[in-house]
């Protein structure tokens, strides 16, 4: 059972504190999982919502696939993510009394089926994207100390 990840959210992890993470199926259409397997996917903006007890994933940009004729899909369009209703549920409650976000993380095919890591997060102020910067740069340091 092995993921290809085909891609990382990267700006989600430097904008957002991550709390708890889940695994969600994606509901694509057409050519769009070809678009996937040839990595032409970005997260980059994409944020995901809970309407009528079921989930959406915004924003998240899959490029037409090249071979795909007049069959082919949007780009932008809203795509539905599968998870269970209990899990849902948990994460609306914590969205509406913590006041949480919902961030995709990352997309990779497990399977032979595209999957999305989806995490609940909350915001990073100024001084918190800082803070994680310079442990960052000091974490490098102590690891290029160590190599010699």
């Amino acid at each position: 059972m092995e993921k290809k990840i085909i891609t990382t959210n990267r700006k989600a992890f430097h904008d957002y504190t991550i709390f708890e993470k889940y695994v969600a199926g994606i509901v694509l259409t057409g050519t769009e999982i070809k678009s996937i397997r040839k990595n032409a996917i970005n997260l980059k903006d994409s944020f995901c919502k809970i309407e009528d007890n079921e989930i959406f994933m915004y924003n998240c940009h899959i490029s037409p696939y090249e071979q795909g004729n007049r069959f082919n899909h949007k780009a932008d369009r809203v795509r539905k993510l599968l998870l269970t209703k209990k899990e849902i549920l948990k994460m609306h409650s914590k969205i509406k009394k913590d006041g949480y976000t919902i961030v995709p993380l990352e997309v990779f095919i497990l399977k032979g089926y595209a999957k999305v890591e989806i995490g609940l997060a909350k915001g990073k102020k100024l001084y918190d994207k800082r803070d994680s910067l310079a442990k960052k740069d000091q974490q490098r340091e102590i690891d290029r100390k160590l190599k010699y």
